[in-house]
């Protein structure tokens, strides 16, 4: 490998001895001995995949480029981001499981495929109606008391509901019941199914619910870090793998060492390259190097492609040998980076040089996304509405397209027959003192609790009360203006009760939807931003539906990785798979992008 401090970046040698003895370029060598071309749709594992918005990105993205690629594979721990992802991606498997358990699970499954024979066997699906067969089987004959096994549906290897131990275990169907009647039993209390089993696994590995070593193309996912957050008292600077809070990067990597994938990528926030030097950012790295991938690293903002939020992520592209290393895409819209990348990985940044040429399209501000939504109260109770204006701006229009637009499934000029609801757009339900409080907020920009009476700000930018004004009061008998407003950050922060408004640029999307000490209220109505208006800011396409409690939906889409960065990179990936490009660290994305073949931009 080559090693260059731009995008610390591990990659070929541009010439390798080819067989006869005369140097050819890598990309030829590698393209001689991989068959990874011939397949028509590349299978996609999502680990941590949250709602499923990187995924999702990746996907439009490799499609734009000319790639089919599929969410085959989805794991994550919270069951509302399953609930949301599996909705949205009917197609994908998707695991509400610890990630560890995930990889146990992956190693039972290759050794019972083994043990089965099925392995690296043409092993043809069997026309079999009862595979699919939901509804219960026919009554056991035996006796009063006694349970059969119908057949096996599922296996997991962490805890259930019903059996605690951690162990292998497998979902059964009892004779005579339906599926909700389904429980766990662990393999050894399952001596005498040898044959249900071989017809699970027989099942499952011709519909493919799991995958193999070598079956997977590509590896996503944004392993958490708890562990370096700020608001982690006990960080362990020292030795941060130690820290359990951090021990899915660990996990992470050990599930592509198992799978073996052609291409992985994972991002996460800033910060693993700022804590202790960068320890986990470089463990990342060097694991996939020492695993014999090439790897790249950079530093992207979500606003230089078309978001107005800034939002910056690290993001790590991994490529086995045989393959091409994608690149990163070079931003598409004029948005200031505002610092927050480590100094030692400037040379990570994604940008144009100094001295380089652009063409950028015109930064997106916060009208651009939501001016179009209707007006909603704080105690908003729908899930879905009417869209009752026509899109005001290019992103409106672009972000109502239906699934089949997006994806370009429908016949070139063809619209969507059905007409769409407005999904999602209800806020957060704040208490009768927290909406008192934003009431008084003046609709205009800049405006905090800074603008209540009684409040006055003195030197170095540090609130303090006005000794000539008594202090209000609320109806409830609590203050207007809270005590830890005044004493957030040593007094010095505008950010509670702080409203957004329409000219600017969110610094990010936040996963609590609460006003004490963060700007997040609507510029002209007296709430807080709604889950769709959120949703917006981080360019999950308006067909995209979210599920579970309030608080639960706001905490997926600000986990998300924003779409339109995984979109760009979904096309880098499509040009690596396809051998298009250069070896330049970085490209342009085509002018016109994301803009698909249908007319996008008619109302």
């Amino acid at each position: 490998m080559s090693y260059s401090v731009s995008y610390s970046t591990f990659m070929n040698m541009p010439f390798e001895e080819a067989e006869n003895g005369k140097l050819a370029p890598k990309s030829a060598v590698a393209s001689g001995s991989s068959t990874s071309g011939q397949k028509s749709q590349l299978l996609l594992l999502d680990l941590y995949s949250g709602c499923g918005a990187m995924s999702t990105g990746l996907c439009l993205g490799a499609n734009l480029s000319g790639l089919s690629l599929q969410t085959r594979w989805a794991v994550d721990f919270n069951p509302h981001a399953c609930e949301s992802l599996k909705f949205n991606h009917p197609e994908t498997e998707v695991r509400n499981e610890l990630a560890q358990d995930f990889l146990a699970v992956l190693r039972e499954w290759e050794r019972l495929c083994q043990k089965f024979g099925f392995v690296n066997e043409d092993v043809s699906p069997e026309v079999d109606s009862s595979d699919d067969d939901e509804g219960p089987y026919e009554a056991s004959k035996g006796s009063p008391g006694e349970f059969e096994v119908g057949k096996i549906v599922d296996m997991c290897y962490g805890e259930t509901s019903n059996v605690k131990e951690v162990g292998l275990k497998f979902k059964v169907r009892w004779k005579g019941y339906g599926p909700k009647d389904d429980t766990w039993e662990p393999i050894e209390g399952l001596g005498k199914c040898e044959e249900r089993i071989r017809d699970f696994v027989r099942r499952g590995y011709n519909k493919n619910i799991l995958p193999l070593p070598g079956t997977v193309d590509v590896i996503c996912g944004g392993p958490p870090c708890q562990g370096i957050s700020g608001f982690n008292r006990f960080r362990n600077s020292e030795a941060p793998l130690q820290d359990e809070k951090n021990k899915q990067m660990v996990v992470y990597m050990e599930i592509i060492e198992f799978l073996k994938p052609r291409f992985v990528l994972m991002e996460n926030v800033v910060d693993i390259l700022k804590f202790a030097k960068g320890y986990l950012g470089r463990y990342a790295l060097s694991r996939l190097v020492a695993m014999n991938y090439q790897a790249r690293l950079g530093i992207m903002a979500a606003g230089s492609y078309g978001l107005p939020q800034f939002r910056m992520r690290v993001f790590l592209w991994g490529a086995r040998p045989t393959e091409k290393l994608p690149q990163f895409p070079l931003p598409t819209h004029d948005v200031v980076i505002r610092g927050g990348g480590p100094v030692e990985f400037e040379h990570s940044v994604v940008a144009y040089e100094e001295n380089q040429h652009r063409d950028l399209k015109k930064e997106l501000l916060l009208y651009d996304a939501i001016s179009d939504l209707p007006p909603v109260a704080n105690d908003e109770m729908r899930d879905e509405m009417d869209y009752l204006t026509a899109p005001k701006t290019d992103f409106q229009k672009y972000i109502r397209l239906s699934r089949e637009e997006v994806m370009n499934l429908l016949p070139e000029g063809e619209r969507p027959s059905q007409k769409r609801k407005l999904l999602d757009h209800r806020p957060l339900r704040l208490n009768d003192d927290d909406y008192q409080r934003v009431c008084h907020i003046p609709k205009k920009k800049g405006a905090n609790f800074r603008c209540l009476p009684g409040v006055m700000v003195g030197p170095e930018n540090k609130v303090q009360w006005d000794p000539n004004v008594e202090r209000v009061l609320l109806p409830s008998g609590k203050p207007l203006v809270p005590d830890y407003a005044m004493s957030f950050i040593n007094g010095k922060s505008p950010k509670p009760f702080g409203r957004l408004w329409w000219d600017e640029t969110v610094p990010t999307v936040v996963t609590r939807a609460e006003p004490h000490n963060q700007i997040i209220l609507h510029p002209e109505q007296d709430r807080v931003l709604s889950i769709r208006e959120n949703a917006r800011l981080q360019g999950f396409p308006d067909f995209y539906k979210f599920f579970g409690p309030l608080k639960q939906r706001y905490m997926q889409i600000g986990n998300a990785v924003a779409v339109p960065v995984s979109r760009a990179l979904g096309y880098a990936l499509g040009q690596a798979v396809q051998r298009k490009g250069d070896d330049k660290h970085v490209f342009i994305l085509p002018p016109d992008f994301p803009r698909t073949t249908q007319s996008d931009i008619i109302d």
